[in-house]
């Protein structure tokens, strides 16, 4: 039965009418547990848009308010079985392929050729804070271009992020021909395998490049599992969401599994201005351990 764009307006709007509220209790306990937990800053302005997205959690659970889901989550049962969804809930999955393009620029023209002169071991990156995996599989055409006109070079790439559901698509790999058009058309040819099924109009990454990634869940609030060095951290867009104090402590974090003279690329939005890092800029948001 076709319905029409009228009526679905209308139901959408009831929906919206009839959905649970929030209590400021609730909200409360939700933002200081979400604080704790994942160090993600939840002010009180973001009351509405928490209380929008667990409508999703609520009818999924067959609850009726925010009050019932708060007791569920909080509950030994609860807080096991629900956590990697609200983690879900309260993250946001921004990314692109080749987003800020002149950070692959600078890797390609400076940084890559600074690394493979220095070592003759293979370079390390760790792109953190992957979400579906268009940054790392960036990283990778970039390294592999590099690496087919430099004899000797060889590279891994480690991909981390808090959210399990969001690296499953990381690891699949698929993506719709509209999200790789910034692609370029030669990178295309070579790393991205159309759909047989044309209709569908999905690509999926190349299995040698599917090879270079390692995905691993992590949470930065909780110590990093693994101590070998990297040569560049990618880590952009991501520290944004935590407090000032959090930020400073990732910060470091990230300047210990770096190897001397390694590189720190990110956001735009971001900054280390003020805190007592051993870097130094050498570009904007790209920065050189000292």
């Amino acid at each position: 039965m076709t319905r029409n764009k009228g009526a679905d307006s209308v139901q959408s709007e009831a929906s919206a009418v009839n959905a649970p509220r929030m209590t400021d209790k609730d909200f409360e306990r939700f933002s200081e547990f979400i604080k704790r937990e994942f160090g993600i800053k939840m002010p009180p302005s973001k009351k509405t848009m928490l209380e929008a997205r667990l409508q999703k959690r609520l009818r999924a659970l067959c609850m009726n308010n925010h009050a019932e889901y708060c007791k569920f989550l909080f509950s030994p049962k609860g807080l096991e079985s629900e956590i990697t969804h609200l983690i879900d809930v309260v993250t946001t999955n921004t990314t692109d392929f080749f987003r800020e393009p002149k950070h692959f620029e600078m890797l390609l023209s400076s940084v890559l050729p600074d690394l493979h002169k220095r070592t003759n071991r293979p370079i390390k990156v760790w792109s953190a804070g992957c979400s579906s995996g268009e940054e790392p599989y960036t990283l990778a055409m970039v390294l592999s271009e590099f690496a087919d006109k430099n004899s000797a070079f060889d590279f891994s790439i480690l991909a981390t992020d808090i959210s399990r559901e969001i690296l499953q698509r990381a690891v699949n790999a698929i993506y719709s021909e509209d999200k790789v058009e910034i692609v370029p058309m030669a990178l295309k040819k070579k790393y991205l395998l159309k759909s047989k099924d044309r209709k569908k109009r999905l690509v999926r990454i190349a299995p040698e490049l599917r090879k270079r990634v390692d995905f691993r869940q992590l949470n930065f609030m909780e110590p990093f599992p693994f101590r070998d060095k990297k040569d560049v951290i990618f880590c952009r867009n991501v520290v944004i969401y935590f407090d000032r104090p959090t930020q400073n402590r990732l910060f470091n974090e990230f300047c210990l599994r770096l190897v001397p003279g390694g590189f720190l690329f990110i956001g735009h939005s971001e900054s280390v201005s003020g805190m007592n890092l051993p870097l130094r800029q050498v570009a904007p948001t790209v920065y050189q351990r000292i």
